[in-house]
Formats: C-alpha cells, sequence, structure tokens
C-alpha cells in the first residue's frame, strides 16, 4: 500500500483533515523506515564491537582492545600491554606505564623516540585533548635503530614509529607502535583511534600548546 493509500484510511476513521491536506503532514513511510534501519544497525554492530573489544588497564587509562587489534603477551615486565595487527603481522604496539610520578616530560620522550632513528627522520607531531587529558602524537619514519636501550642496535630502513602520550593525572602513560613503513601507514587511523579509546563519546580538539 503506498503513501496515499494509507493517508486515505485516516482520513475516513476520522482524523478530521481532508486527505490530500493530510497526506502533506505525513512523513514518508519509506524514509522512515530506512532511518529506523540504520538507526538499528548503528546501535547493534557499536554494540557488538564493545562486546567483543578487551580491556587493557595502564595507569589512570582503560583501552579498549578490539579485532583488527589483538592482545598478546607482554615481552617484558616493564611492558603494560602488547598488541599485534591483522593489517602488520610485523608491527609491534607496546604500553608503557612506569608509576606514580614516573616517566618523565612529554617533549623529552618525544626527542628520544626521534632519537631512535639513524640520522634525521621524518617527523609529524600533533597535540590533542580529549576533554581535559592531553595527548601527544608522534609520527617518525626513517632508519629505525632497532634494540634494547643499553644494548645493541640493527639498523632497519624503511621502519616507522608511531607513539601516543596520554598525560594521567598520575604519570603518562605511553603507547608505541614499530614497523616496516608500510604496514604502518595502513593503521596510522586505526592507532590513533586506538588511543582514544579511554574516552568514549569524546572527539580529539587540536591545541597548539
Amino acid at each position: 500500500m503506498g503513501q496515499q493509500g494509507i493517508c486515505e484510511i485516516f482520513h475516513k476513521v476520522g482524523s478530521g483533515l481532508p486527505a490530500k491536506r493530510f497526506a502533506a503532514t505525513f512523513p514518508p513511510m519509506k524514509h522512515t523506515i530506512l532511518a529506523f534501519l540504520a538507526l538499528g544497525v548503528g546501535l547493534a554492530n557499536a554494540a557488538d564491537e564493545n562486546k567483543k573489544a578487551v580491556d587493557l588497564k595502564a595507569g589512570d587509562f582503560t583501552f579498549k582492545v578490539a579485532a583488527p587489534w589483538k592482545k598478546e603477551k607482554p615481552s617484558s615486565r616493564m611492558v603494560a600491554g602488547q598488541l599485534s595487527h591483522e593489517k602488520g603481522k610485523d608491527v609491534v604496539t607496546k604500553f608503557y606505564f612506569f608509576g606514580a610520578g614516573q616517566g618523565g616530560a612529554v617533549d623529552a620522550n618525544v626527542k628520544r623516540w626521534i632519537g631512535q632513528f639513524q640520522g634525521t627522520p621524518e617527523v609529524e607531531t600533533t597535540k590533542v585533548k580529549y576533554g581535559k587529558t592531553k595527548v601527544t602524537f608522534v609520527f617518525a619514519e626513517g632508519t629505525y635503530l632497532d634494540g634494547p636501550p643499553f644494548g645493541q642496535k640493527t639498523p632497519k630502513a624503511d621502519y616507522a614509529l608511531y607513539g601516543a602520550i596520554l598525560e594521567g593525572s598520575s604519570a603518562p602513560v605511553f603507547i608505541k607502535s614499530t614497523g616496516p613503513k608500510k604496514s604502518m601507514e595502513a593503521l596510522k587511523k586505526e592507532f590513533k583511534k586506538l588511543a582514544g579509546t579511554p574516552f568514549p563519546g569524546k572527539k580529539p580538539v587540536e591545541v597548539d600548546e
């Protein structure tokens, strides 16, 4: 039955409005149904994603880990959490929290990350706020010097480091992803999204400081 037919039925049972006038005030049924269906699908997808997500706690923040990310066993006691990624099996993502009052200044850690490259890497830094929480993103590309802090380093050309520093009330939390440039570029947006999972419903606002 079309919209006009439905409107005529309402008119016959006592709408009090002429059929043509009532048809003008009645919303298109097709559009209304589609809108409700889209809303239902969106809510179902969000609920399904939250159901599948697992928590990763680091410092003051609880991150939601869901596909294509996957929790892995931390490589050392210094690592608060470790992830792999479906798009880049050669990418390693680690979370660090060194305790209240520890971890150092944000700018000093940014310089330390950049210093893990040979020569002068290409670097992009962005500072945002999720509500009152400041987050600094670092994206660096070049020849990465892979290895333990005080051990032998292995130069890896065409590598990338993506970092995020979340300024908690007690101390910062660090997220660091490293891997081949091509693999890293495929998950840049997802890295940012992961860093923002402790702040549901809040959008990042870029700041100059």
